[in-house]
């Protein structure tokens, strides 16, 4: 299989087409976006209302890594919109169809590093923090114990995440296409990550910036998160064309 090393201006380009297929398909694009919205409110609620403010950092973070599993269904729209098929939720259920059934493989591998994260996070929490309650308005004059929480709660993260993105930001569109097995995928998209290095850890960089802010600032989520994932797909296709 033919790799095309990334470049910035490659980023860039696959960033602008990214947000062409999200605004043209914009409706069911947010609305599926939706449903992930609604469930990390949910969530982040909960959290406030424990008085667990700091965790939600983590929570916002650990979004990363279930990310992986919900491409299929973006990329369901995508496909749809490319063949002038209607858009709408068989657009989704047909991304999940048509995938290769060990996608979801990849998708327990993500859910497993998803509770190894928030296990190492809660364990750390508890160790720093303990079970006092901090709520939002105790930010501000933050502890030495929230802010030692959140910075290696952040390298904890980051490391996991580093993994699941060389593992997963290649191998889940083979996968969703059929263009190869899960083993090949794998191996394919981690020698795509690392014979581009810098362009690849840039791209992750900007997805983990992005996603993990419109998490914080959850309104921008149903707009961000449909972009990013075409961009993704965008990206893959420069890296591996379809011979």
């Amino acid at each position: 299989m033919t790799i095309i090393p990334l470049t910035p201006s490659g980023l860039r380009l696959a960033l602008a087409q990214g947000w062409a297929t999200a605004s043209a398909t914009r409706g069911v694009s947010l609305a599926y976006a939706a449903i992930f919205t609604a469930a990390g409110g949910i969530i982040m609620g909960i959290l406030l209302f424990q008085g667990l403010t700091p965790f939600v950092v983590a929570a916002a973070g650990a979004f990363m890594l279930i990310g992986p599993a919900i491409l299929a269904g973006f990329f369901g729209i995508a496909a749809a919109h490319e063949a002038g098929k209607p858009l709408g939720l068989a657009a989704i259920v047909s991304g999940f169809r048509d995938a290769a059934g060990v996608v979801w493989a990849l998708a327990l591998v993500c859910a497993l590093l998803f509770m190894i994260f928030l296990t190492d996070a809660a364990i750390l929490y508890s160790y720093l923090i303990g079970g006092t309650p901090v709520w939002l308005t105790d930010l501000l004059p933050s502890s030495a114990g929230v802010v030692s929480f959140l910075k290696w709660g952040a390298v904890s993260g980051a490391v996991v995440a580093a993994l699941l993105f060389s593992v997963s930001a290649f191998s889940v569109p083979l996968l969703c296409e059929r263009r190869t097995g899960l083993v090949d995928a794998v191996v394919t998209s981690v020698r795509v990550v690392f014979s581009s290095f810098l362009p690849a850890m840039l791209w992750a960089v900007l997805l983990s910036t992005v996603i993990i802010g419109s998490v914080l600032l959850l309104p921008l989520l149903p707009l961000t998160l449909p972009w990013l994932a075409y961009a993704s797909r965008a990206l893959y296709r420069q890296a591996l064309p379809n011979d």
